[in-house]
């Protein structure tokens, strides 16, 4: 569950972590009287969970009430559906570090990641100068060691005194990070300003799904979602995109669907949501096929390779679904993995065709949607000679 930067911003405040002054607002009167109130010049941020908000303008410096009031309303009336924006005062700075604490899966552990060079894209940076950036790891059973903190704050170059508030920065950064369960908690930048002092310019916070039970202070307003189906997929812990195209997919693996979504476009279809149900959901057949059906698809693709998520198991949950559902539109399946013979005969048995290539699956999803649209343009066009 990721933040919104006003809600990471008051974690950091928690924490002990300095951040500028700022205040919410909700219509672009409100954000000048922010303005006035906190000081000029301030920066009005969009507050969405999207990233590239500066690259889009949805970030903007203001030096005046009017020019905050101006700002506001512009960022309010984009294509991006903001509803709030962060008014906060904008800060003179000498350079701009960077901070991030990440789970490591592979290693088992943390990774705290710090650059001296801030307010950049990371990953183009680890691509292009990896050298500037440091990795420590953490131990999960030991947690961040003071001598870590230090040793990161010091390898960045950075003058004693300065070294010694960042090391404090990213105890404090770790402590929000393990207290509340999150997957990623990053400041990028960390302004170090002309006095001498540390301000978290930017906050990103991802609270880790599975562990929302014991956060009951985190909720996501119905805003922030794209539709009705994507809030109650995230209540169900379903991951769930939304689209506007023909083709429904339920597929068990993020990957695996994301390699689906670019097959179906590649043999030129069109996505109407992307639902992955493998994983922990693998037994959710039911409630997936119910939110996919809800899109009005003219194709339900259903694609899986389980390992520990069986395949026998989801075929049993998609033949419930049919049987309970009853969909209107043609259902194409090709279900991999532990169990698949015994899944093949349960799909046989239920009336549809058990494919084994994910490339055939697509090609003939597309198909069918293609068939579908040009039927009901056909439908609608002699419906409108028969008015004539």
């Amino acid at each position: 569950m990721k933040l919104h930067e006003f809600q990471a911003k008051a974690l950091f405040r928690e924490y002990g972590i300095p951040v500028p002054r700022g205040e919410l607002a909700e219509s672009a009167e409100e954000a000048g009287s922010i303005a006035q109130r906190i000081g000029m010049p301030v920066v009005i941020k969009a507050q969405v969970l999207r990233g590239g908000r500066g690259k889009a303008g949805l970030v903007r410096r203001a030096a005046s009430p009017a020019e905050a009031i101006d700002a506001a309303r512009a960022i309010l009336a984009s294509d991006w559906k903001v509803r709030r924006v962060l008014v906060e005062q904008a800060l003179e700075y000498e350079r701009e570090l960077y901070l991030s604490l990440s789970p490591d899966p592979v290693a088992g552990a943390h990774l705290i990641l710090a650059s001296a060079e801030g307010g950049v894209e990371i990953e183009d940076m680890a691509r292009s100068a990896p050298e500037k950036i440091q990795r420590v790891r953490v131990e999960s059973m030991r947690g961040l060691m003071p001598w870590q903190a230090r040793h990161i704050a010091f390898s960045l170059g950075l003058k004693t005194e300065t070294a010694r508030k960042v090391a404090h920065i990213i105890e404090q950064l770790y402590a929000l990070y393990a207290g509340r369960d999150a997957e990623l908690a990053e400041i990028n930048p960390l302004f170090l300003l002309p006095d001498g002092s540390l301000v978290a310019g930017d906050a990103k916070v991802a609270i880790d799904d599975n562990a929302l039970f014991r956060h009951p202070e985190f909720s996501q307003d119905s805003a922030d979602f794209d539709s009705d189906i994507a809030r109650e997929a995230a209540a169900e812990g379903i991951p769930y995109l939304q689209f506007d195209g023909d083709i429904s997919l339920m597929c068990a693996g993020a990957g695996l669907t994301t390699a689906v979504y670019d097959l179906v476009v590649d043999f030129g279809g069109t996505v109407a949501n992307y639902l992955e149900f493998g994983g922990p959901n693998y037994r959710k057949s039911v409630r997936a096929m119910e939110l996919c059906i809800r899109n009005a698809p003219k194709v339900i693709l259903i694609v899986t390779f389980g390992t520990i998520a069986r395949a026998d198991v989801m075929a049993e949950g998609i033949v419930e679904a049919i049987g309970r559902l009853r969909p209107a539109c043609p259902i194409v399946t090709c279900i991999r993995g532990t169990g698949e013979d015994k899944a093949h005969e349960i799909l046989r048995a239920a009336g549809l065709q058990p494919l084994t290539d994910t490339e055939e699956a697509v090609r003939i999803a597309v198909a069918l949607a293609r068939q579908a649209a040009d039927r009901e343009a056909g439908e609608t066009g002699a419906s409108h000679g028969g008015r004539a």
